[in-house]
């Protein structure tokens, strides 16, 4: 096998979602396999079940029982479920929950082994996952206590822009609690950190929305924006994060602003991520910032009222995988770039330099 060409894992999700469908469209073109060598973590009984509902008979996966009998020729498949699962599509089941998370955990353990170089994960139902072994609310929360990492940075990618968030899957009713100054600034040193390591970003620029509207208006429509976003901000100033703000979203978003910063921390999910998703609707990459290890995502759920019907847009798990290859690359030129620093007083062309 190849030491170059990348070795990507791939967990199928919820089996009853549209994870096969995407994972398979995007693996049909053969030129994936001068890019990586795709290993989905899986089912071959479950992914023959989703090609024969999508009539797709141009495609097969070579079916491995380890990671050494991976083929470069092929997209590999190795099981991780019970041979006796049922697929019922678009129905959310306990056993789509339970093959969800034993791919989960079995594509994980080999990238913490170093058997892979990175997982793109499929979408999973955030209910019927839940059990002793994930009492999470999500891939991000996962992955956070699996790697054992203080701090991890749900990271939404796209051409146009990218988007972080201080208050990932917390109830609304929790957020202003939620937000502190010690949180926001944790997640803003990740997404620093992120933007030159994962992104190759030597300035980075960020933006650091507001919790209320307005900002607050001087206090007359809250002081979150007076007591924890602006000494957060001072504090990331001081440990040389350029990091502006806070911005109210409406007027931040409508005016087009986004479009002169290299990344955006928004205070919680739906404030970055209806905007996100309004203008990348089909092409957004889920990306888990901070971690020792590459984890990337479609960013859609399991959408089981289209599941079998042929509908379902694969542009986002594409860019998922393109990504997940993308950050590993990045990776590799960072850690030679900082054991090998070059000479001081060399013009930015030659430092490589991306700033905004």
């Amino acid at each position: 096998m190849s030491e170059e060409k990348i070795k990507i894992g791939i967990t199928h999700g919820d089996i009853n979602g549209i994870g096969y469908e995407v994972i398979i469209k995007a693996l049909i073109d053969p030129r994936i396999l001068e890019l990586c060598i795709p290993i989905v973590y899986g089912s071959p009984k479950v992914a023959a079940y989703h090609r024969k509902a999508l009539n797709i008979d141009n495609f097969s996966f070579n079916t491995i029982n380890s990671i050494e009998e991976a083929s470069e020729k092929r997209a590999n498949i190795i099981n991780c479920v019970d041979e006796e699962i049922r697929v019922e599509l678009g129905r959310s089941t306990p056993s789509a929950g339970e093959s969800a998370f034993l791919a989960l955990e079995a594509a994980f353990k080999d990238l913490r082994d170093g058997k892979i170089d990175a997982v793109v994960t499929g979408p999973i139902n955030k209910y019927n996952i839940q059990s002793k072994n994930f009492p999470f609310s999500g891939h991000t929360e996962y992955l956070q206590a699996f790697f054992d990492v203080d701090e991890a940075l749900m990271l939404m990618v796209s051409n146009l822009l990218k988007v972080g968030v201080v208050a990932g899957h917390i109830p609304v009713s929790q957020l202003s609690a939620y937000i502190t100054k010690e949180r926001i600034l944790a997640k803003l040193r990740v997404l620093n950190q992120s933007l030159k390591e994962d992104f190759g970003i030597r300035k980075p620029r960020i933006a650091v929305l507001s919790l209320n509207p307005h900002a607050g208006d001087n206090g007359v429509i809250g002081n979150e924006e007076i007591d924890t976003i602006i000494p957060a901000l001072d504090q990331a100033k001081s440990e040389n994060i350029l990091a502006l703000g806070p911005y109210p979203s409406d007027g931040f978003f409508g005016s087009g602003s986004f479009t002169k910063f290299d990344a955006i921390l928004a205070m919680y999910h739906d404030q970055g991520l209806i905007p996100f998703k309004t203008l990348v609707p089909d092409e957004g990459v889920n990306f888990t910032a901070g971690l020792p290890i590459i984890r990337t995502s479609p960013a859609h759920g399991t959408a089981y009222e289209i599941v079998g019907k042929d509908e379902a847009h694969f542009g986002s798990f594409l860019n998922a995988l393109y990504l997940a290859c993308d950050i590993h690359k990045n990776r590799k030129i960072y850690q030679s770039i900082n054991k090998n620093p070059l000479p001081a007083g060399l013009p930015d062309e030659l430092l490589g330099a991306k700033d905004a």
